[in-house]
């Protein structure tokens, strides 16, 4: 069922649950497996075969240079950790939406709708979701866990992150990128969601993505913007005072006059993001949230599935 068709069933955000089911139950029929299947296989060390015991997991490499049976012991070969980061800075609540516009086409609502869609899938398969959320504040943070009173618990999080922020909230991207990077002891996805303004060197904004990578952490970063604005700066040429929501400050300009230098600019730090995700081996998946919600995100999990 396309989202679309349900805006006046789905009014405002407080049924958020039952969108990121009807979402998820149009991505995963027709499909044979999970896209985050298999992923938490992981190898922890040998022991020696005793007569009776599955064949399955025996080392024939090892077999080979010792003369004795050895099988492998994995741990957790069936659950998954990720753990979802989500920038809830006030750049994060843009743009305004008008009225009768979804909730999902702000750069925070996206990235709301989009947790819970991914909660939901790792749900179904008894995996253990934890939740970080940063501004110039870590705001909250909970461990990964499985339970159903724990997702309801990350559900009300996601949904009063919806509500606007009371007064301006800066980003300090790097400070909790870090912090988080240091609670994730076990291997987990790493899903962060953010439009990456912020003011800090890019060097150390990379240092701090790779850092979420220790332990062997797979990382997802999705690149929140309005591609409209953010991007390729489409404003008429009427005099306009833009305002940064996070700072105050306040500037008159005619939009044409600056449009080219900024789109050029703008390209050229996206461009820069893109290949310092993929020189990290950090997957890099840009989103304009003015696109279509269902589009997007399944584009992601499809290729998720096929490619790992």
């Amino acid at each position: 069922m396309k989202i679309e068709q349900e805006k006046e069933l789905i009014s405002g955000f407080k049924h958020l649950e039952l969108l990121a089911n009807q979402v998820v139950e149009g991505f995963i029929s027709g499909m044979h497996k999970s896209p985050f299947h298999g992923f938490s296989a992981e190898f922890a060390e040998h022991k020696v075969y005793n007569k009776g015991e599955s064949t399955k997991h025996i080392d024939w490499k090892l077999y080979a240079k010792t003369d004795r049976l050895y099988t492998k012991r994995f741990e957790e070969e069936t659950n998954l950790r990720c753990h979802l980061i989500l920038d809830n800075s006030s750049s994060m609540h843009y743009p305004k939406l008008t009225s009768g516009q979804p909730f999902y086409q702000q750069k925070i609502g996206f990235s709301v709708l989009a947790a819970a869609v991914l909660m939901n899938l790792l749900k179904k398969q008894r995996d253990a979701v934890g939740l970080s959320v940063f501004s110039d504040t870590y705001e909250y943070y909970a461990p990964e866990k499985g339970s159903d009173r724990h997702h309801r618990m990350l559900l009300a999080q996601l949904e009063g992150m919806l509500e606007d922020p009371k007064g301006a909230k800066p980003t300090d991207t790097i400070t909790f990128l870090h912090q988080i990077a240091e609670k994730l002891h076990r291997r987990s996805m790493v899903i962060l969601f953010t439009d990456m303004f912020q003011n800090e060197a890019q060097e150390k904004l990379f240092n701090a993505l790779q850092h979420l990578k220790h332990n062997k952490h797979k990382v997802v970063v999705f690149h929140v913007v309005d591609e409209a604005t953010e991007l390729h700066f489409d404003f008429d040429n009427h005099p306009r005072k833009f305002v940064d929501v996070e700072t105050g400050e306040v500037i008159n300009v005619f939009a044409d006059s600056l449009q080219n230098a900024y789109q050029n600019q703008a390209e050229t730090y996206f461009k820069s993001l893109s290949l310092a995700c993929a020189q990290n081996k950090i997957k890099y998946v840009p989103i304009n949230v003015g696109a279509d919600f269902e589009k997007i995100l399944t584009t992601y999990l499809v290729e998720k599935q096929m490619f790992g």
